[in-house]
């Protein structure tokens, strides 16, 4: 994915501003809750066992607690903002919505499966919909490695200092 913004971003070597640093200090936490996801449903697909899937069902809903004001400020405010100057049909922007759709995606068809509950849920199932929690966490865990790497050092280039207070501003209030 490199060579989509590998001339805009270049490398960066400077300190995030606060707004920046502040999306970039929330992965920490969601990568240990997927962390968690990880462990839980390769327990899964080893033991099979029904009682795992059923907390795993709760660990995914604490999870998409944690990562959707995550996910708001930045779709609301800082790509929004990005958007601006770089556009968001190619490049970037595109990118980053696309990964952020397609990991809520695969966990909101996680929560569909498991709504009625597991009792009596057939094994093939439980693998499948650990597959799906899986895709999600290798996607959000390139995605957060993109976004550090490369979407908030084009974001502290690109906007200006009023941006950067403004962008601070809106994503405390979320």
């Amino acid at each position: 994915m490199e060579g989509c913004f590998g001339t805009i971003s270049g490398q960066y070597a400077g300190q995030l501003s606060k707004g920046l640093e502040q999306l970039k200090n929330e992965h920490p936490p969601l990568l240990s809750l997927i962390d968690g996801l990880m462990d839980r449903t390769l327990t899964i697909v080893r033991n099979c066992n029904a009682e795992l899937f059923k907390e795993l069902r709760s660990a995914v809903l604490e999870f998409l607690s944690e990562l959707e004001p995550h996910s708001t400020r930045e779709e609301t405010v800082l790509f929004d903002m990005m958007a601006a100057y770089i556009g968001r049909e190619m490049g970037p922007i595109a990118v980053m919505e696309y990964e952020h759709d397609r990991a809520k995606s695969l966990i909101g068809t996680f929560v569909e499966n498991t709504k009625s509950g597991i009792e009596g849920y057939p094994e093939e199932e439980m693998l499948s919909d650990c597959a799906l929690i899986r895709e999600a966490c290798d996607t959000l865990i390139d995605h957060f490695a993109k976004e550090e790497s490369i979407l908030f050092p084009m974001a502290e280039r690109l906007l200006n200092g009023e941006e950067k207070a403004e962008l601070l501003e809106r994503i405390q209030k979320i």
